[in-house]
């Protein structure tokens, strides 16, 4: 793999989202925002059996059920987004959001999310690229320990970042798992 620069990131980001997005709409027209009843845990603990499942493939080498790493890690960032949303409207009972405004806000939290992305390889220079995919996945794995955490405390933190960059922050990892699985022509998959 020869020196990656920030436009090929840039590229490789819109990419993996443009998939995800189709992935998420495709889901919209079968089931609507069905999502909205979930309460803010419940999808932490759906992101949760996604990286374990994807950490236990990578430990393990060996798995049983057909979707592997790379379709985990395209839930991971949609579920990622459908949490931020939550939090932002709250859950429901019932679902009172369109498929409409579910992919306004899908994009919505992309870009926000890409933007952060932007401003945090900038300043780090890109030190994603020098770490492997296991890294990456122990990395979202402590993320949703301390969302459990900050859950656990009604939301409240002390002086650390919130719920939003912690799932923000997932999702971009999960992204540079894909790029760099990519990357490396997929051996991690």
């Amino acid at each position: 793999m020869g020196k990656q620069g920030k436009s090929d990131t840039e590229k490789a980001y819109r990419e993996i989202m443009a998939e995800c997005r189709r992935l998420y709409a495709a889901k919209m027209q079968d089931y609507g925002p069905a999502w909205r009843i979930l309460r803010p845990s419940s999808l932490t603990d759906q992101i949760l059996i996604k990286a374990r499942r994807i950490r236990t493939i990578q430990i393990e080498k060996d798995q049983k059920v057909a979707d592997g790493i790379r379709e985990e890690f395209i839930g991971i960032i949609n579920y990622a987004i459908i949490s931020m949303i939550q939090l932002e409207f709250g859950w429901s009972d019932t679902i009172d959001m369109s498929v409409e405004q579910a992919l306004e806000r899908y994009d919505h939290y992309t870009e926000a999310t890409y933007r952060l992305m932007c401003d945090k390889n900038h300043d780090y220079g890109e030190a994603w690229r020098a770490m492997r995919v296991d890294s990456l996945t122990d990395i979202i794995l402590m993320k949703l320990m301390r969302v459990k955490q900050i859950e656990d405390n009604a939301g409240k933190t002390c002086v650390s970042e919130g719920l939003e960059a912690n799932y923000m922050d997932m999702m971009n990892y999960a992204i540079f798992a894909l790029i760099t699985m990519a990357e490396t022509s997929g051996s991690q998959q």
